[in-house]
């Protein structure tokens, strides 16, 4: 099967095209090697994935046929990725919400009070 469909048949990505847009930057691996998206995938090889600041890995156990539920993806794939690279993703996703700014973005609800309260008096 082609890692491609691979990575959107076990919901490592929502659509097939975006798994082939992560392949093509260069953020998805096979056995360390960098590969195109019509690659194939076998049992036993070693998926990487790159999602900042570290690289998740997998074990393929098994191809599925077509695209499969979510509670049957663990018995396709097992994760290999460290539990100190999982820290650092957690971590560094906790530092990226806690710095915004006030006013960025779409506003709060508390935001919206307050701009009402403001133009109705």
């Amino acid at each position: 099967m082609r890692i491609d469909k691979f990575l959107w048949c076990i919901r490592l990505f929502k659509t097939r095209s975006l798994a082939t847009d992560a392949i093509k930057r260069e953020q998805v691996r096979i056995n360390d090697r960098v590969v195109k998206p019509s690659a194939e995938v076998k049992v036993g090889n070693m998926i990487a994935l790159r999602e900042p600041p570290i690289w998740r890995s997998w074990e393929i156990n098994s191809i599925p046929s077509s695209r499969v539920g979510a509670k049957l993806v663990p018995d396709l794939i097992r994760e290999t990725t460290s539990f100190g690279d999982l820290e650092k993703r957690e971590l560094a996703r906790l530092a990226r919400t806690e710095h915004r700014d006030p006013g960025d973005g779409r506003p709060t609800k508390r935001d919206r009070r307050d701009m009402e309260r403001f133009t109705q008096d």
